[in-house]
């Protein structure tokens, strides 16, 4: 029998120059069905989780494990099955929601009652930075800051907007994307792309959408580096003018490209875009308003 079930939404991060500090919820999603087991199990029954690994050295493992001795508790065993919609290493967040994941099972195997502020705390710590996992913690639009004495996150509601997303074949690990990254900008160069992600998120707050789509272009701090292993989001820049879009981004350290299109516009997009990508998935996103969900399947009785 089921105890519970967990959905955690996959996520876009960055959307140009908001690097590692904001992201946005995308109705991609990863469930776990968990059940009273003898021994750790972990099952995929989708194909993005295919060769994943289906025990203790599964992530989500990991992570429940890492909470339950924080705690001074012991797991216990669990079966768990897992599907997935989360394209795997292109750019919509399926690690950071295994680590959502794998903190919302301990929270309910071990009833920690754990506030979302603190499963953010703790889920930017496992993650290195904020962006992903604590829009799939919230839902909507995030912009969070991450730091050795503190995390801090604002919630940005839920933008009206569709996203078009060009998903190429090919993976891009996030190490080696952020391997193509400088280790350094000048004085200048860091007063200009902050002075670009900050209007970013003005725009963004305002729901002004034409200024958001002008600064995702004006990225100094990860775009230029990455378009030359992504060669769609060159294709994507050029095509944009063309469409009824606001601007073009890099999903994450991708290699998807997102298109963020005008309200009713997606499907038009969508079906342009399919005429210059017809080696690519194309497919039509929008905001998750939910973020991490828990479904009970049991009586209180029945809890472990």
């Amino acid at each position: 029998m089921i105890l519970f079930s967990i959905t955690v939404p996959g996520s876009t991060a960055n959307l140009g120059p908001g690097f590692d500090s904001i992201g946005l919820a995308v109705d991609r999603y990863l469930t776990l069905q968990v059940k009273k087991s003898d021994t750790w199990e972990f099952e995929s029954t989708s194909e993005e989780l295919e060769g994943l690994p289906t025990g203790k050295d599964n992530l989500i493992y990991q992570i429940t494990a890492s909470i339950a001795e924080d705690f001074g508790r012991e797991l216990p065993p669990c079966s768990v099955s897992m599907y997935s919609d989360i394209p795997m290493s292109r750019g919509l967040g399926s690690s950071a929601a295994a680590i959502v994941a794998g903190i919302e099972l301990a929270d309910q195997l071990l009833s920690l009652d754990l506030s979302v502020d603190d499963k953010a705390k703790r889920a930017s710590a496992f993650e290195g930075h904020p962006d992903n996992v604590t829009a799939s913690l919230y839902g909507g639009l995030v912009i969070g800051s991450h730091r050795e004495d503190d995390t801090n996150i604002i919630l940005g509601g839920y933008p009206d907007v569709e996203m078009v997303a060009v998903v190429p074949k090919y993976e891009l690990k996030t190490k080696e994307s952020r391997g193509l990254l400088p280790e350094q900008l000048s004085f200048r160069e860091a007063v200009e792309a902050s002075s670009v992600s900050n209007v970013l998120v003005a725009a963004l707050l305002q729901n002004n959408w034409d200024v958001v789509g002008k600064m995702m272009s004006k990225d100094l701090f990860h775009q230029p580096y990455r378009e030359a292993v992504v060669p769609e989001l060159k294709v994507a820049n050029e095509l944009a003018p063309e469409l009824p879009v606001y601007g073009v981004t890099l999903s994450g350290a991708g290699p998807i490209v997102l298109f963020f299109a005008h309200k009713g516009k997606g499907e038009f997009v969508k079906n342009a875009l399919s005429e210059h990508f017809n080696n690519h998935a194309i497919q039509l996103l929008k905001v998750d308003t939910n973020g991490v969900t828990v479904r009970q399947a049991v009586s209180s009785e029945n809890v472990l």
